[in-house]
């Protein structure tokens, strides 16, 4: 289709956005890069309503990006715990390492540096580009693609790299000469409310000369043919207690819980039981645990064993003892944090 008046497009999602956009979110008060670097970072597949407390936690304990380089990637995982998608916690600490290493504390200006910083893409390069030095470049999550490619009627196939760098040619195409930031919130919190992934509200939408609007097929945008394929894990983990303390242990640099410390995990029944048999204790059955995580959904059958000694250091695979109170100051997986927070108040 031919585009549509790139001023008026535009304006219509200024307007909209100044009218009944989001504007009281912590980190739409400020413009500086750190904190919206922050909340750019968090809010990657995540809901708002689940980052507010993570972002205020995290600026309350590194109240800016040197205090957040000098700490330990333990200290940041503590912090980031339950919030998933661990890779993100470990760019976010490289980052602040490489901003005052490399760039003596202050972020850099333009979009391009911006993307050069680990764990910065091209959008959020952007979009931090955008709010804290006025930079008129354009933003492509997931968010703002469901709406341009309705608007436009852009049926290229997004899981093709040219027809993704099509789309940023449209998106930067429509940019407006003035009122960048408004027009970038303003996509986002269209994506986020009425151009819904299912059920868009198309009638309260501002943008008239929208095609799927007219066509009604909303759905059919963004074209993707390569669907991602779930899959199905299944693990066991084995929980071992000792006047009230579980013994936990860390996981390796790489991998889905990298760095978070969980309970002795397992790929089959027989190898947990392989490695228990050695304390002699019983092993109870613990109701399994279900995880739902971006590419496969696992399964984490549970056994227990309270234990009446301490087992010899030589008789465990290395780890540590952590006392139940105390597991808030540990980097724990969401499930496990969850499963230790309702066993310590079943005791109270």
């Amino acid at each position: 289709m031919s585009e549509p008046g790139s001023t008026g497009f535009a304006q219509q999602v200024i307007a909209w956005q100044l009218a009944h956009g989001r504007s009281q979110l912590p980190w739409q008060r400020t413009r500086d890069p750190y904190r919206v670097w922050l909340a750019e970072i968090m809010l990657q597949q995540t809901q708002v309503a689940t980052v507010i407390g993570y972002y205020e936690r995290f600026l309350q304990r590194f109240a800016d990006v040197s205090a957040l380089a000098a700490t330990s990637l333990d200290e940041v995982l503590v912090l980031w715990s339950g919030l998933g998608y661990y890779g993100r916690a470990r760019n976010l600490h490289r980052c602040a390492q490489m901003v005052v290493s490399v760039h003596g504390g202050e972020f850099p200006r333009s979009s391009e540096q911006l993307a050069q910083l680990p764990g910065i893409g091209r959008s959020t390069a952007a979009a931090i580009a955008t709010f804290c030095f006025g930079e008129r470049a354009a933003i492509l999550d997931g968010n703002v693609k469901r709406v341009l490619t309705r608007v436009l009627g852009f049926e290229g196939d997004l899981s093709e790299a040219a027809h993704e760098r099509a789309l940023w040619a449209r998106a930067t195409a429509l940019l407006p000469k003035e009122g960048i930031e408004a027009y970038t919130q303003g996509l986002m919190d269209l994506g986020a409310s009425l151009c819904s992934m299912r059920s868009p509200r198309c009638q309260l939408c501002p943008i008239k000369r929208c095609v799927a609007r007219r066509s009604a097929r909303p759905e059919d945008y963004p074209v993707r043919t390569r669907k991602l394929r779930r899959t199905q894990r299944e693990s066991w983990w084995l929980w071992l207690e000792w006047r009230s303390q579980v013994w936990l242990q860390q996981q390796p640099a790489a991998g889905v819980w990298a760095g978070l410390w969980t309970l002795p995990l397992f790929d089959s029944e027989a190898a947990l039981r392989d490695a228990a048999d050695v304390l002699h204790a019983p092993l109870e059955d613990l109701p399994a645990i279900k995880h739902s995580l971006t590419h496969f959904d696992w399964l984490l059958r549970l056994q227990r064993a309270v234990l009446t000694r301490k087992p010899q250091a030589t008789w465990l695979a290395p780890g540590r003892w952590v006392a139940m109170d105390t597991r808030d100051a540990v980097a724990l997986p969401a499930p496990l944090r969850r499963l230790l927070n309702t066993r310590a108040m079943a005791k109270h």
